[in-house]
């Protein structure tokens, strides 16, 4: 009689992995060899984050129009229940990679003092900028920054 549950609980877990671009991740330093050429923002965010709400727009838009010029964004979600970041998904969705830090141990590794928390990455992945916090006022300021990481270097 387990085995139905059972089967049913690993085609469920199978989807929800394989069907979104959310990534489980238990290390430290999150590997980003796989984005070498690319300038790399990570976006540590937490589902009670109210900033966050209005980053995750402006984050998909920035996606969007700068994918092609060699910008990867990639969240980390630091929620200790992964269903409140999956609620916080459904209203403010990602279109980028999301990975879960639960036990804070990304957020701990690069320090992090505050929510949202962007780092920028160069194209030979060296962190090259960090800043606390989102506001609508310094939005202009925010994609400066990376313009200038895409533009000043090349892939």
């Amino acid at each position: 009689m387990l085995k139905k549950p059972r089967s049913v609980l690993v085609i469920i877990l199978f989807t929800l992995l394989f069907s979104s671009p959310q990534v489980f991740a238990d290390g430290q330093k999150i590997d980003l060899s796989a984005y070498k050429g690319k300038v790399v923002v990570m976006d540590f965010w937490a589902s009670w984050c109210i900033p966050c709400r209005k980053s995750f727009p402006w984050l998909n838009k920035v996606q969007s129009n700068l994918k092609e010029k060699g910008l990867v964004i990639i969240g980390v979600n630091v929620d200790e229940k992964s269903k409140d970041a999956q609620d916080f998904l459904n209203k403010y969705p990602a279109n980028f990679p999301i990975i879960f830090d639960p036990q804070g141990k990304h957020a701990e590794y690069y320090k992090i003092i505050g929510m949202p928390s962007s780092l920028i990455f160069d194209r030979q992945g060296k962190l090259v900028e960090q800043h606390v916090g989102f506001k609508e006022s310094q939005i202009k300021e925010y994609e400066n920054t990376i313009t200038q990481r895409l533009w000043t270097e090349s892939p």
